[in-house]
C-alpha cells in the first residue's frame, strides 16, 4: 500500500484545482501547471483538497498512486512558492553574469560559453561565483541546473567547476614524488 498516496493534497489559500477527466489544472500567484494522469488512479478534488485511489490492485495501479499524488503535490508547491536550484563556481578566473536572455560562464576555456536560459525559467547571479536558477516546473529547472554543472563539473583533484550549493566533492590526493 501507498503511503504517500493515502495522504491528500491542500490546496493553499490563492490556488485552485480544476479537474477534466484525467488531467487536472492547479492554478496559484505564480502560473498555472497541469498533469495528465494514468487510467491506474482516480482524481478527485473536493473542495480544497485534492485526492488518489488506485483502480484495483496491481503494481502498476499502486505505484501510480504514489507518483500521481507527488506530482499534483509538486504542481502545488510550484505555483505557490515555486523551485529553486542553487549553483556555485569554483576556480581561479571563472565566473558568470547574465546577459538579456544569455548567461555568460568563463569556464578557464579558449572561448566563453553563452547558455540560453529556456522560457519557464529565471537565471539570475547575484555574485560572480554564485547562479539561481529559479521556476514553476521542478523537473525544467533541475534539468536547466544540470546542463549548466554539465559545462565544467567539479573535478577531484583541485575541486574546480560548477557544483550544487552544499554539494560534496570526493577529493583525491595527487601524485607522490
Amino acid at each position: 500500500m501507498s503511503r504517500i498516496g493515502k495522504k491528500p493534497v491542500e490546496l493553499p489559500g490563492g490556488v485552485s484545482a480544476q479537474l477534466s477527466g484525467q488531467t487536472i489544472e492547479v492554478k496559484g500567484p505564480k502560473g498555472t501547471r497541469s498533469f495528465t494522469a494514468t487510467d491506474d488512479v482516480t482524481l478527485a478534488v473536493d473542495g480544497n483538497v485534492v485526492t488518489v485511489t488506485p483502480r484495483g490492485t496491481s503494481k502498476r495501479a499502486r505505484q501510480q498512486w504514489g507518483m500521481a499524488r507527488s506530482m499534483i503535490a509538486n504542481l502545488v508547491t510550484g505555483v505557490t512558492a515555486g523551485f529553486k536550484k542553487e549553483l556555485e563556481i569554483q576556480g581561479v578566473g571563472y565566473r558568470a553574469a547574465m546577459q538579456g536572455n544569455v548567461l555568460k560562464l568563463s569556464l578557464g576555456y579558449s572561448h566563453e560559453v553563452n547558455f540560453e536560459v529556456p522560457a519557464g525559467v529565471t537565471v539570475a547571479t547575484p555574485k560572480q561565483t554564485e547562479i539561481v536558477v529559479e521556476g514553476i516546473d521542478q523537473q525544467i529547472v533541475g534539468q536547466v541546473a544540470a546542463n549548466i554543472r554539465e559545462w565544467r563539473a567539479p573535478e577531484p583533484y583541485k575541486g574546480k567547476g560548477i557544483r550544487y550549493k552544499g554539494e560534496y566533492i570526493f577529493r583525491k590526493e595527487g601524485k607522490k614524488k
